[in-house]
């Protein structure tokens, strides 16, 4: 191996410390479903709140009988891209399931959510043209813009007097593309779609939801942000993701058919990747059902996340402007965040930090995120010990 390599990179020593001083949150492995209470592969059992598993699905029986099935019928893998051998009839029966679902014309599905938003904004950042991104977009946006050729303007998180001064400085004719979460799913917040839709179509701009925590949760049956809002009609594409409510994994974007066709045909994660394995395309369209057929599982998510917002503003935690079950924990400093995710551990609540280069270090928090198979009784005992570590450390009086 090349030496200067090693050099580099073994000049990267920040796990190393938070290893030394036993504080290091990464890489904890789990040997057991995604369930309210897991166990970890040490035996420890724990409160399960870093999950984005919203709908509580990636640990349901009917899930994985539906997996098991297609694996006997397809076989593991489908060894190709889906350009090529790799479309199943399940990846377009699922596709024109998503589509109605989030009432799209098309839609395709990609490997990974991260592989949707790489493929597609680099795919439609065109020469001469814009992408506008919040600050606060996801890495894979990021990386997406990266590789197109439009010019990159970001604008500060949800403020949309900023997003307008990008739009008047861009060329008038030129194709402008906005890329937005719906869901933060640092912060919890979400977009203020109706404003965002206002300015797109007075610019002249298409609008492009990246929906992976919007899904599931938002919107009738979980169909996302833009039902939400009621603005289906002033969006252009969704993008949604399987690893979070759907409880597998996998991706896609929905689109008009004209955008759709030309992503099949230029997306680069799309063509040279292989497509979604058999039983992630079953489990998904599974979930789909589930999400269709039972609004009492969404119910109950909500209940519960309206329970937990008030009880830890009732003891004193600064949650920031949360909308979702996603609950930012603040704690404004990277130190005592990963000596709070340290302590939990030790008392049984998995919990997850948000730290630099993710946010500056006065955003430094810790995120605390719901599943519909928790009861209060899961909450209560987390915000109870969460509460005497933070006063511990001087976080909250």
């Amino acid at each position: 191996m090349n030496k200067l390599l090693n050099e580099l990179c073994g000049k990267y020593t920040v796990p190393q410390e938070a290893k030394a001083a036993g504080i290091y949150p990464y890489y904890k492995a789990i040997s057991s479903g995604q369930d309210p209470v897991v166990t970890m592969a040490d035996g420890h059992k724990a409160l399960m709140f870093g999950s984005n598993s919203y709908l509580g699905l990636s640990d349901d029986p009917r899930l994985k009988e539906a997996a098991k099935a297609a694996i006997e019928k397809y076989g593991t893998s489908c060894s190709g891209s889906r350009f090529l051998n790799g479309t199943l009839d399940i990846h377009n029966q699922l596709e024109e399931r998503l589509a109605k679902f989030v009432g799209m014309e098309e839609a395709v599905t990609f490997s990974t959510g991260f592989q949707v938003n790489l493929g597609v904004v680099s795919a439609l950042g065109f020469r001469g043209g814009y992408t506008l991104l919040d600050d606060t977009d996801h890495a894979c946006i990021i990386d997406g813009s990266r590789l197109g050729w439009s010019t990159v303007y970001k604008f500060k998180h949800n403020d949309m007097d900023a997003l307008e001064k990008k739009l008047k400085a861009c060329e008038p004719e030129a194709p402008k593309l906005i890329v937005v979460d719906g869901v933060y799913s640092m912060l919890g917040d979400l977009v203020p779609l109706p404003r965002l839709t206002e300015l797109a179509e007075q610019y002249n701009a298409s609008v492009m939801i990246d929906d992976a925590h919007g899904l599931g949760v938002f919107g009738k049956n979980g169909s996302g942000v833009a039902n939400h809002f009621g603005l289906t009609d002033k969006v252009d594409l969704i993008m949604g993701t399987f690893s979070k409510s759907f409880g597998s994994l996998g991706g896609f974007i929905a689109g008009s058919h004209d955008v759709i066709n030309f992503l099949k045909h230029n997306s680069r994660s799309l063509i040279f990747s292989a497509s979604m394995t058999p039983a992630s395309v079953a489990a998904a369209a599974k979930a789909l059902d589930i999400m269709e057929s039972e609004p009492e599982r969404l119910e109950h998510l909500w209940d519960i996340t309206r329970y937990a917002w008030k009880r830890f503003r009732e003891n004193g935690f600064d949650i920031n402007a949360t909308e979702s079950p996603i609950i930012p924990l603040m704690v404004r400093d990277t130190n005592k965040a990963l000596q709070i995710v340290t302590l939990a551990y030790e008392q049984g609540v998995f919990i997850t930090p948000v730290i630099a280069p993710a946010v500056p270090e006065k955003d430094v928090l810790i995120r605390f995120a719901l599943m519909a198979t928790h009861q209060k009784e899961h909450i209560d005992e987390a915000v109870e010990k969460l509460t005497v570590i933070f006063r511990e450390l001087g976080v909250i009086e």
